[in-house]
């Protein structure tokens, strides 16, 4: 994991070195029977405040501009973790193909830590077949090109520092890979988080202008986000991002009534596969898939 994290922070830090604290290395420590690792940095000392989100989009917007593909492809040149989990990041010279793999692999994460639950494993299928060949290759349609760009892969607040004194906006904890660019801003759209806040998704796109089809922008970003969610659910088991009340997980507890979290993966998946690829459920067998399925849809346009 450190290794990773090591290599991440480095490609950051040699493409754009007042976005990153410099690395200097990772090494093993041994103190009586018990033996860790470490990553050595420059110490910055951090205020608690939010970004300020102009200059954020201005860092983001100039590591995105200056970095290159060392193979042209996306991926990365090492396995790197987000959180504590390792990415499917092999290059790849489609964004389609790679975000497939991407997905499909934190989608396994999940179920081998919260079980089994067919019906998000039903819609996820469809995710990965349908919506995303359909949202992901229209992207390069017409011979427009996609650039792989370095992002920082994990980029909530508590991985963004501001320094005291100086204002000097970093980020830290890297989960790097070459991406589409608009990849790191998936995030944003959890609302588990304080960078969910419109002015952070404003301030970059006043600065970024939205990729052909810019109409499609938003169901994109609502794809990119599933990824965020699923690697959220599969670091703790039974997190409600993962949940949707009318159809709950197998395993979990029924909570008839509670309206959980908005960026519901299950939620997202079937707003995506109702716009893009939908269903007919003259077809369908599953016991209370449909009245599950159109109501989750009915909630997902509300965010």
């Amino acid at each position: 994991m450190l290794e990773g994290e090591y290599h991440g922070m480095s490609e950051i830090y040699h493409t754009d070195p007042a976005i990153i604290p410099r690395p200097y290395g990772i090494g093993r420590l041994h103190h009586g029977n018990l033996t860790t690792y470490f990553l050595l940095s420059d110490f910055i000392e951090m205020c608690e405040e939010l970004p300020d989100p102009v200059g954020l989009a201005t860092k983001l917007v100039s590591l995105q501009q200056k970095s290159i593909s060392p193979t042209g492809k996306f991926g990365f040149s090492t396995v790197t973790c987000h959180g504590k989990i390792p990415q499917h990041v092999a290059w790849d010279s489609s964004w389609t193909s790679f975000y497939t793999k991407l997905l499909r692999d934190a989608l396994q994460r999940d179920f081998e830590n919260n079980g089994p639950w067919p019906a998000l494993e039903m819609v996820a299928s469809r995710v990965l077949e349908n919506v995303t060949p359909r949202l992901l290759d229209a992207l390069v349609s017409d011979q427009r090109p996609v650039k792989p760009v370095l992002i920082h892969g994990d980029l909530w607040e508590g991985n963004i520092a501001t320094e005291r004194g100086t204002a000097r906006i970093l980020v830290i904890d890297a989960a790097a890979y070459y991406a589409h660019s608009e990849m790191e801003v998936g995030m944003w759209r959890c609302e588990r988080h304080a960078i969910h806040d419109e002015k952070y998704k404003n301030a970059y796109l006043e600065q970024v202008p939205k990729d052909e089809p810019a109409d499609e922008w938003d169901d994109r970003n609502r794809l990119y986000c599933i990824k965020m969610n699923v690697i959220h659910s599969a670091h703790h088991r039974g997190v409600r991002e993962r949940q949707t009340y009318d159809l709950p997980h197998p395993q979990q507890p029924s909570r008839s009534g509670m309206r959980l979290t908005k960026s519901s993966v299950f939620e997202d998946m079937c707003y995506l596969i109702d716009k893009y690829a939908p269903y007919g459920f003259e077809e369908s067998e599953q016991e209370g898939f449909v009245k599950a399925f159109s109501q989750a849809v009915e909630r997902a346009k509300s965010h």
